[in-house]
């Protein structure tokens, strides 16, 4: 299994819409930075958010989500409350091959501000708009840049195909197109 570097990437956006839109090169100027680099891709957050708040008491249960933990907030900033959570969702839809899986990590300029980015996997053969979600670690609000850079997505290639894709199980994530909750 080997990381893939940015021709890889580029081809298989280009030619097999592994990620709508992609962006060829690193934007930079004035945003936090998103597109193709040298070995991964830096994805954006779009506008759409779910923000944790307190109004209902709910109990967060990953087993019985309720959705009224969370109030939905659309805008080019997101103010994440001090000690807080939000879901998101990536601009960018993937199209994951069969052989490949990656892993996604935060971007610096967000971490260094306290700002923690979760990702899990994308599995071979997901399908779908990520959904992000970022926490803020410290005791200030802070702020998301919609349409700006947030994660960097890194691209294994397995040395063998497996048995059982994601699609092949039909994941409960499946081609989703919003900020999906947690499902049991």
């Amino acid at each position: 299994m080997s990381i893939k570097p940015d021709h890889w990437i580029r081809k298989m956006a280009q030619e097999h819409g592994m990620i709508e839109p992609f962006v060829d090169g690193q934007v930079r100027n004035g945003v936090i930075s998103y597109g193709v680099s040298s070995y991964g891709y830096d994805i954006r957050v779009a506008d759409e958010f779910k923000i944790f708040t307190n109004v209902f008491s709910a109990i967060v249960d990953p087993k019985a989500f309720d959705p009224q933990s969370m109030v939905d907030f659309r805008g080019d900033i997101c103010v994440i409350p001090p000690n807080s959570f939000v879901l998101a969702k990536t601009v960018e839809y993937f199209r994951i091959p069969r052989n490949v899986l990656t892993i996604c990590v935060g971007k610096s300029t967000y971490a260094r501000c306290g700002l923690i980015v979760n990702v899990t996997p994308f599995e071979p053969e997901w399908e779908g708009f990520v959904t992000l979600e970022i926490s803020n670690t410290t005791p200030l609000p802070a702020r998301i840049y919609a349409n700006e850079g947030i994660a960097q997505v890194l691209f294994f290639e397995a040395d063998e195909v497996c048995d059982i894709s994601y699609a092949d199980k039909k994941g409960k994530y499946q081609h989703q197109q919003t900020i999906e909750l947690p499902k049991l």
